[in-house]
């Protein structure tokens, strides 16, 4: 009874891991134009209605690609634009990374064959992108108490994202060492049997 139930929530789990890691690669392409939204440069603002309204979703389409362009970010002059989007980019990546290592746990799950290497392997990957975001959200922190100069910053998501992740990886490491553990226990029982 109790291994079918583990294996009914790890079935669950794999659907939710795969719908979240789908809407994060798509919310990916819409970062950079997103971030530009609040610069002077950005096009969204310019967006009037138009007398057809299917053309409105097809002119959105549009300037969120033209933002992906090297030449449209090198007219920006606001770096808060485009510091915005690094971020939000290299935390998406790893965010992707994380879900999709998650994924593979949940297989050998699925499989019946949890205590394997490629789980150590896969939580000390999470593990790095979670310090990975850390940083990322610390430099931010840093960058943004330099250009504002006061301490604004600290009372954004951005002074929560740095331990909390750090925490994350943190927990990431200590799985991956009982997983690595563990798999070595059952190699060494398997020899002996």
């Amino acid at each position: 009874m109790e291994r079918i139930s583990v294996r009914k929530l790890a079935r669950v789990l794999w659907v939710m891991a795969i719908v979240v890691l789908a809407c994060n690669i798509i919310v990916l392409f819409f970062v950079p134009g997103l971030a530009l939204m609040r610069s002077e440069l950005g096009m969204l603002g310019e967006l009037t209605p138009y007398e057809n309204p299917l053309e409105l979703p097809a002119r959105l389409l549009s300037v969120f690609t033209l933002c992906w362009s090297p030449e449209y970010w090198a007219l920006a002059e606001d770096p808060y634009a485009a510091v915005l989007m690094v971020f939000l980019l290299s935390c998406g990546v790893c965010t992707a990374i994380i879900l999709w290592q998650g994924k593979r746990v949940l297989d050998t799950i699925l499989k019946g064959n949890p205590f394997v290497m490629d789980n150590a392997k896969s939580l000390k990957r999470a593990a790095v992108c979670c310090f990975a975001i850390s940083g990322a959200a610390l430099a931010r922190l840093v960058w943004g108490l330099a250009y504002y100069g006061n301490i604004g910053p600290l009372l954004t998501y951005n002074a929560l994202f740095v331990p909390i992740f750090l925490m994350g990886g943190l927990l990431f490491m200590v799985m991956s060492a009982l997983f690595r553990q563990a798999a070595q226990m059952k190699a060494e029982n398997d020899l002996t049997i």
